[in-house]
């Protein structure tokens, strides 16, 4: 795939409802850098590929770009950070976004990390493209560390470039803010960034690289720290580097737990349990599959990390991946991601031995996923089918049923959802037959398979079964039907539509992102102006680069 690189006369793509105009610039914020002071770092500062030892970090600069220029910028995200959109495409702070400086109070670093990759441990990974800058302090004194992903090599780059295209880049920033909007608990973006540089990617993995326009996107979170960080000091036994993080973790981030100590490790690693389950029934509540769930990937925070071959799971297929190099076992699509989350915690867990003595307390944190999981997930189903509770008297019949209907023909899983809630509650239901009963999810199916006999006895059943149940429950039909909308989004980022946007703006059109943002912040709600956007995915798009699976190339 060519693309040419944005054109400078283009403006910002400014998502906001409202600018904040009234806020200071970026480059009058003020920063920190306490990963870097309260932390040991690496001693040397060459930055040549190597492997690292008793360290949290290497002290890195971004590499400078050749024509920095802003493409993109969330007002949402800045809002929060209490500054204001830059005055210049090509001032100051596009040249900080793009990494070609940095401001008072940064100490850009790389952080230090290893992971089990697809199953296996794989070593030492790190921050190979992705350097933050350090903490901006928000009004009211919170703070958010600002990573630029794409920034360059690091000495953990091992064989890469460092950098990343605008393919990959105007995802990440379309799909955090978008998460963040459907109330999901993740890593956010600032900016995109171009760097008037071409990188080389291999987009198919088949032999054939190409130029792409390369581009940095700003990356916003309370802290990156991942599982990884922790297996990596736990690998080389480097056990007082691991404890001084841990307490460096708990002291800024789970401040609530009080001082570190062994049961307050304990009482930690439990809360991550938490989180991770929470994450997980969000993650599988709205159909994102994030494609690539290595433990490297996964935040000690609980938050949606890491946006690679992610994808939306329109014909809902629990064995649906969106990363190619995932396709021979499928250890990371839909179905499976609960249980990886679980597995990579037991990882997490081996690596925290050492602060935790006591195998039984780091059982009861896995203990304690599951739990939250399984009582998480309950509530989350009942909530998008509008009932009270599901428990009662043939509830695990009627969801057996549900899924079984949802995998007989190709249904888009967002569109299911969301029409199931106009289905009729009154008496009119009685009187529908089958075919007029179906007929209101028709715009959820992809083909016309599901209206044939079979299957639409199959699913004129299972809605009728619904109906009755959810008559039980006495709700309004006013009330249930808001109550489903308000769990089932109508707009999600699906991948055909990040790729319009993407090929738009390799031409130097930024409309297409422009809209995509604007909806995405309101995904629940009815705008009936962009009707088109809630569509099932088109069926020029089944096979098309980008629209359905992808590789980790970026």
């Amino acid at each position: 795939m060519t693309m040419t690189s944005p054109s400078p006369k283009q403006k910002v793509v400014q998502i906001a409802l409202a600018a904040t105009k009234a806020s200071p610039g970026l480059c009058d914020a003020v920063y920190e850098s306490r990963f870097v002071d309260e932390l040991p770092g690496d001693p040397v500062t060459d930055n040549v590929p190597r492997q690292v030892r008793n360290a949290c970090y290497t002290r890195v600069d971004p590499t400078p770009v050749t024509k920095p220029l802003l493409l993109a910028w969330s007002d949402d995200m800045a809002r929060v950070l209490g500054v204001a959109l830059p005055k210049s495409q090509k001032g100051l702070e596009a040249s900080v976004l793009a990494g070609n400086c940095a401001l008072p109070g940064m100490k850009p670093y790389a952080a230090r990390y290893g992971g089990h990759q697809f199953g296996h441990w794989a070593g030492q990974l790190g921050d190979g493209r992705a350097i933050t800058l350090g903490e901006l302090v928000a009004p009211g004194g919170w703070r958010h560390e600002l990573q630029l992903k794409g920034a360059g090599k690091t000495p953990y780059s091992r064989t890469a470039d460092g950098r990343a295209v605008l393919r990959s880049s105007l995802r990440e920033f379309l799909c955090s803010e978008a998460m963040f909007h459907l109330g999901i608990p993740t890593t956010r973006a600032l900016s995109l960034a171009a760097t008037g540089e071409e990188v080389v990617r291999d987009m198919f993995y088949d032999g054939n690289p190409a130029p792409e326009p390369g581009a940095v996107v700003c990356r916003v979170a309370p802290s990156f720290v991942r599982f990884g960080n922790f297996e990596i000091l736990a690998a080389h036994k480097e056990h007082d580097v691991l404890r001084r993080l841990a307490d460096y973790v708990i002291t800024r981030h789970f401040a609530e737990l009080g001082a570190p100590s062994e049961a307050v490790y304990g009482q930690w690693f439990a809360e991550i349990c938490r989180r991770t389950a929470a994450l997980m029934v969000e993650w599988m509540r709205v159909g994102f599959v994030h494609g690539v769930m290595n433990t490297d990937n996964m935040s000690i925070l609980g938050l949606t990390i890491d946006y690679g071959p992610y994808g939306w799971l329109e014909g809902y297929d629990p064995q649906w991946t969106p990363n190619t190099t995932d396709l021979p076992g499928r250890r990371y699509c839909y179905g499976n991601q609960p249980s990886v989350a679980q597995w990579n915690l037991v990882q997490l867990a081996n690596a925290l031995v050492p602060l935790v003595p006591d195998i039984k307390v780091l059982e009861e944190g896995i203990r304690i996923f599951g739990e939250t999981f399984e009582q998480g997930s309950a509530r989350m189903l009942a909530d998008k089918l509008g009932l009270q509770f599901i428990g009662d008297e043939g509830d695990d019949e009627l969801v057996g049923g549900l899924f079984e209907v949802l995998g007989q023909t190709e249904t888009d899983m967002t569109l299911f959802y969301r029409l199931l809630a106009d289905v009729p509650l009154d008496g009119a239901a009685d009187t529908m037959d089958d075919a007029a009963l179906v007929n209101v999810l028709r715009r959820s199916f992809y083909s016309d398979e599901a209206f044939s006999a079979e299957p639409r006895a199959k699913l004129a059943a299972w809605l009728r079964r619904y109906v009755t149940r959810v008559r039980r429950d006495g709700a309004t039909a006013e009330a249930h039907r808001a109550r489903m909308n308000s769990v089932n989004p109508k707009y999600v980022a699906r991948n055909y539509l990040a790729q319009q946007a993407i090929d738009a703006l390799a031409k130097g059109d930024d409309s297409v992102l422009a809209r995509l943002m604007v909806v995405l912040r309101n995904p629940y709600d009815d705008q009936p102006a962009h009707d088109e956007l809630a569509e099932r995915r088109p069926e020029w798009a089944r096979h098309k680069a980008g629209c359905s699976a992808l590789s980790c190339s970026s």
